[in-house]
């Protein structure tokens, strides 16, 4: 028996539908439409999933290459897509991540491993209060993770309940902010963030609140507008840059109500999602306030507070521009105080200053408030008369500026009396610029000094001749010390026992190609003043020293020093240079100082002195007698020789004070070991006077005048011949 065949399903099916064609044709066409309508559906069906598949990779390739971590969850808080960056920054718990896992089973292992610091100690609480943000999301907020970086969450739900989370990682925004923060907190600068507008300040640093004395609390309800003592635009709102504004001065005001000056730099930045200015407050209220004592310093006087040269100029003009518009004059008084050095020497230099405020005291009670005062120098005052009518008008303050003064003064138990002289200029005749009429009140002073002393003395016009010619002198000296025009004199110095030279002082001459030999008396003081002297002396000790090494061995120079050329400080160099240079031995150089070198008590001055002495050469002390603490000084130093001052020598055979003067000098020498030498001997009584009370040495015109090196030569070759003569008799 064959088997019964069967037929293969595709073969049976065309089967049937041939034979329902054949039996039925309507039939067989509704069939055939119902089939091609699912097939049709079927490739719909099948294009549209794989759209939705392609669209869906474009969604991950789209959120994959975010910044942003990026997590979808359906209603049930299931995972439905998240993207690489999602992933990497939850790379502890990662491994978990599947479609339907639900997001809360994920942070409770997390937990548990301890990815989440934060929860440690309250695992179930922070739980919790996760899913709680979760479910019903407001702000955004931050989550540490145990490697340390920091993520911020913000989570919507959409409207099928689902729920789309974004995740940032603000490691670096975080680490900058307490690297700001430390800066900011523990910055000893004051420092406030403050909205763009300026109307609400942000934060404040622990200085902003110490220097302002206001509370956090209290600060951060303050506007930078309502600090400001005075209303101004905002820096930055102007467009200004910090460089610009920081060179100006803002006024703000502290809890207490006390205004400070401020320099206020600036930068925005971001705080939190808002832009904001950071403003470094520095307070320039001390350097304002030091400024301005340094403005008034420039233009006063320290000691007085009176105004200076510079600022008595200024007022001067004003009041002179003023003046050229009417018939009213000015007069300048030009004060100085006489013998003020004096008082200064004996009773140093405190009293002095103090005596010095109290004049300036008495001479603003004095004036009027329209007159103007200034303190010129040391002891030299300025007062400027103004709506003068005529010359009396400054004759009558005159007198009583001096009465005011001349009353004693009681300064610490101290009562002093100080005189005064005045010179008087008047404008326009004496000048018409306040330099010129300073000038002239100045030689108006010179000529009350010199020749009244105690009053006071009008500007004439020889006056100024007189000036002009000492300026000539002036500019003349300073030629002749460059050109060496000058030449040292030498004047014999004698021993009284034996008539012998025993060596030289050096005079400085000035043979003037033009006027002739001109007095050391009339030059001098003009080096003295212009401070020529330390050059002129320079030069002199140079030519003193070359002179004196081609003289005999046992002949000494005798050199005059100036109290300026010890200031300087290069003195010691000076003379060891000049003595290098002659080949002078130093023990035949003999250095002549005055005793107001030794007024200012200088540990300079004694330290020089002894360096010289150290070097071998003498030191002698010139004019003994004639200061104020003679004796005093003969115990600061050792000097080797005392010169009597020729006042004591003159007429010494007829004057029994001056005979008792010199008696006690040259025994004062002998008792100390020192040489005596008498200076300005010119007569046989006087020499005669001295031989007998033992002095040393003699100088003056008895003996010799003043000579130049090559007469002194033959002096001393004519010596010579006489004791060799006298040698070879005995």
């Amino acid at each position: 028996m064959r088997p019964k065949r069967t037929r293969k399903p595709k073969q049976a099916k065309l089967t049937r539908r041939r034979d329902l064609a054949a039996k039925s044709p309507g039939r067989w066409r509704r069939a055939s439409a119902d089939f091609d309508e699912v097939a049709r559906q079927r490739a719909q069906a099948e294009a549209a999933i794989a759209e939705a598949s392609k669209s869906n990779e474009r969604l991950r390739e789209a959120i994959d290459i975010l910044p942003q971590g990026i997590v979808f969850l359906d209603a049930e808080g299931r995972y439905i897509l998240w993207n690489k960056k999602y992933a990497e920054i939850y790379k502890r718990s990662s491994d978990l991540f599947e479609h339907g896992a639900r997001l809360e089973d994920t942070i409770r292992i997390g937990v548990e491993r301890g990815d989440y610091p934060e929860a440690e100690g309250r695992e179930e609480e922070w739980v919790a209060e996760r899913l709680q943000k979760m479910y019903q999301p407001g702000e955004r907020h931050e989550q540490t993770l145990a490697d340390g970086r920091v993520v911020l969450i913000e989570e919507r739900l959409t409207s099928d309940g689902g729920i789309v989370g974004l995740r940032v990682d603000i490691t670096e925004l975080k680490q900058r902010e307490a690297s700001f923060r430390l800066l900011f907190d523990g910055n000893p600068v004051p420092m406030i963030v403050c909205a763009l507008d300026g109307e609400r300040i942000l934060g404040v640093n622990d200085a902003a609140i110490a220097h302002y004395g206001y509370a956090r609390a209290e600060f951060e309800k303050l506007t930078i507008r309502s600090l400001q003592a005075f209303d101004a635009e905002l820096p930055w709102a102007l467009g200004r840059s910090s460089d610009e504004q920081a060179a100006r001065t803002w006024k703000h005001v502290r809890a207490d109500g006390t205004l400070i000056d401020l320099a206020i730099y600036w930068r925005q930045l971001m705080h939190g999602d808002q832009p904001a200015m950071l403003l470094a407050l520095m307070d320039i209220t001390e350097r304002k306030r030091a400024e301005a004592r340094l403005a008034f310093m420039a233009q006063h006087d320290g000691l007085t507070g009176l105004p200076n040269r510079n600022l008595l100029r200024q007022k001067m003009d004003e009041l002179l521009l003023h003046t050229r518009r009417s018939s009213d004059k000015v007069a300048v008084l030009m004060l100085g105080l006489d013998n003020f050095k004096a008082v200064n020497d004996t009773l140093g230099h405190g009293i002095g200053d103090r005596l010095l405020r109290g004049v300036a005291k008495r001479l603003r009670s004095t004036l009027r408030d329209e007159d103007a005062l200034a303190r010129l120098n040391s002891d030299e005052f300025t007062i400027v008369q103004s709506d003068v009518v005529r010359p009396e008008d400054a004759v009558l303050l005159a007198r009583r500026i001096l009465e005011a003064i001349g009353e004693p003064y009681l300064l610490e138990g101290h009562s002093v009396v100080i005189g005064a002289s005045i010179g008087i200029a008047m404008s326009p005749g004496d000048g018409e610029d306040s330099e010129k009429l300073l000038k002239s009140a100045d030689m108006a002073l010179s000529r009350a000094k010199s020749d009244f002393r105690g009053t006071f003395s009008f500007f004439e016009a020889e006056m100024d001749a007189r000036a002009q010619s000492r300026r000539k002198i002036e500019l003349d000296l300073r030629d002749a010390i460059q050109s060496e025009g000058l030449r040292p004199y030498y004047q014999p110095l004698v021993d009284l026992g034996s008539g012998r030279i025993t060596g030289f002082e050096a005079l400085v001459r000035w043979p003037h190609p033009e006027r002739g030999m001109i007095s050391p008396g009339e030059f001098i003081p003009v080096a003295e003043e212009t401070g020529l002297i330390n050059a002129l002396s320079g030069l002199m000790l140079y030519r003193a020293c070359k002179d004196a090494a081609q003289w005999p061995d046992d002949v000494r120079v005798a050199v005059n020093l100036s109290p300026l050329q010890f200031r300087t400080g290069n003195l010691l160099p000076l003379v060891t240079d000049a003595l290098k240079q002659s080949g002078l031995p130093a023990r035949r150089l003999e250095l002549e100082i005055t005793e107001t070198l030794l007024l200012e008590k200088s540990s300079q001055v004694l330290a020089t002195l002894h360096a010289l002495r150290a070097l071998g050469v003498r030191i002698s002390m010139d004019d003994f007698g004639t200061g104020y603490s003679s004796l005093s000084y003969l115990r600061s130093f050792p000097f080797d020789k005392i010169k009597i001052d020729q006042s004591f020598v003159r007429d010494l055979g007829s004057n029994r004070d001056a005979q008792a003067i010199v008696r006690s000098i040259i025994s004062l020498g002998m008792g100390l070991g020192v040489t005596i030498t008498a200076e300005g001997v010119e007569t046989e009584s006087e020499l005669s006077c001295l031989r007998a009370e033992g002095c040393h040495e003699g100088q003056g015109f008895l003996f010799s005048r003043a000579r130049p090196n090559a007469e002194v030569v033959s002096l001393l070759g004519a010596q010579r011949g006489v004791e060799e003569t006298s040698a070879l008799v005995a």
